[in-house]
């Protein structure tokens, strides 16, 4: 694998992969991981759900680009991104100067399936049988967005080390491709 000197942000919905994908991918790239929504807890001294309940959604999200800002400013990194923080055109630009973009891609199924029943996701605060019709609408607005990542990984219901070797070889391809064409600085 060739030495990557460079943020790697993984971009995605709610459920596609990005912290568990990420954590595993840092350590066989000898990078440290960040994870957004964290990084967001730490700098509000609250939980990423109560953020959300005592400012709001577009506090939230504006607290959500200064913390994607300042990350995508610093030192080489595994970084997982929140669900949404690569729609913020601010997030993308600086993405796009400063890092390699994967997306990690997931159909309706495996989002529900890993999103279900689970009550730390701000923004499926809903029934259950609400979540799918949810996350198309999430997949119907999000989807252009992380369409402009550099690379394009879809996430299935597999072992996530098979995930994280299909990221591997998908950055190894596209390096390579950058190189062919004398694009890598």
């Amino acid at each position: 694998m060739t030495t990557i000197n460079k943020i790697i942000l993984l971009v995605g919905l709610i459920g596609s992969g990005k912290t568990s994908v990420g954590k595993r991918l840092a350590k066989k790239l000898g990078l440290p991981f960040v994870d957004g929504d964290q990084e967001i807890e730490k700098a509000a001294g609250l939980s990423v759900i109560d953020v959300f309940k005592c400012f709001g959604v577009e506090e939230y999200r504006a607290g959500e680009e200064r913390i994607m800002k300042r990350l995508l400013s610093g030192a080489p990194c595994v970084l997982a991104s929140g669900g949404g923080a690569f729609v913020a055109n601010q997030t993308r630009l600086l993405a796009k100067k400063n890092a390699l973009t994967i997306w990690l891609k997931a159909d309706i199924d495996v989002l529900y399936s890993r999103t279900a029943g689970r009550k730390r996701r701000p923004f499926l605060q809903c029934s259950d049988s609400k979540i799918k019709s949810k996350l198309q609408t999430y997949i119907d607005e999000e989807y252009p967005y992380y369409s402009e990542a550099d690379i394009m990984v879809e996430t299935k219901n597999e072992a996530v080390d098979c995930t994280v070797g299909r990221v591997l070889t998908a950055i190894e391809n596209y390096l390579n491709n950058q190189s062919d064409n004398g694009d890598i600085s």
